[in-house]
């Protein structure tokens, strides 16, 4: 048992290409997945192939799950994480959606995965120079689409007994992006106290992420320049030291 678990540390954690590949092949899987619980969620469809799917990929969340836990040194800790506590809500929704239809909106919190690993955000920087390049580009949007997707499940599962004018996922996805984007046509309005309340969190927090995304791709908080001594490639902007060594740095600058 012992030597299982410390060949599942290494594919988890540790630094060789094939434990690389591993963790890249894993992040394909979620996003596979992730795709599927969203395009699912825009549509009416269910039934055998659709259970069967689900069943499969609780079969694979669970011995996933199980091997995080088996790496990890402190497991109740492990179990009470944000992201371990999103994975068992999701297993928990696949397993009872052929009883239990209302929960199927839960599995959209598999979005949260995208965020679960350090070690696959190494890899890629490592692998790919686009990432490397855009890295707060990719976490700013990752950031914005994980907030629209749990939140239009939010506002689904809140409004769709009590609203006329949110029947579906996309009715969910429509009005959050309009109130995101300060659009707002006014054709779909969340009712009573709770969709008010929501409605404000939408506007703040999701104003903000998209805020926050435009100010990464126009004017990001690190600008380029490899120091010379020791090779630190992202700096403050108005940085005239290097925080690694101390070396004075010349970055370029426009005055603002």
């Amino acid at each position: 048992m012992d030597n299982w678990i410390a060949y599942l540390r290494r594919l988890y954690l540790g630094q060789s290409a094939a434990a690389a590949r591993f963790r890249l092949a894993l992040l394909a899987i979620d996003i596979v997945t992730i795709s599927f619980f969203v395009g699912l969620s825009m549509t009416d469809l269910r039934g055998g192939w659709i259970y069967a799917a689900d069943a499969a990929i609780a079969v694979y969340l669970i011995a996933d799950l199980t091997a995080r836990a088996l790496i990890e040194q402190q497991r109740v800790a492990f179990f009470l994480r944000p992201l371990t506590i999103s994975d068992l809500i999701v297993i928990l929704s696949l397993v009872a959606a052929p009883f239990i239809d209302s929960l199927a909106f839960l599995r959209i919190l598999r979005t949260l995965r995208l965020f679960q690993s350090y070690h696959v955000v190494r890899d890629l920087r490592a692998r790919y120079r686009f990432f490397a390049k855009n890295e707060s580009i990719i976490f700013a949007v990752l950031n914005l689409f994980v907030f629209i997707f749990i939140v239009s499940a939010l506002v689904l599962v809140l409004q769709v007994h009590v609203n006329p004018q949110i029947n579906d996922y996309l009715d969910a996805l429509y009005y959050t992006v309009t109130t995101l984007t300060t659009t707002g046509f006014g054709d779909i309005v969340l009712t009573g106290n709770v969709g008010r309340i929501l409605a404000v969190a939408i506007m703040v927090i999701g104003v903000a992420l998209f805020l926050r995304l435009l100010q990464t791709i126009f004017r990001p908080d690190h600008v380029k320049y490899e120091c010379p001594d020791c090779g630190l490639r992202e700096h403050d902007r108005d940085a005239v030291h290097c925080k690694h060594c101390g070396r004075v740095i010349k970055i370029g600058t426009d005055g603002f």
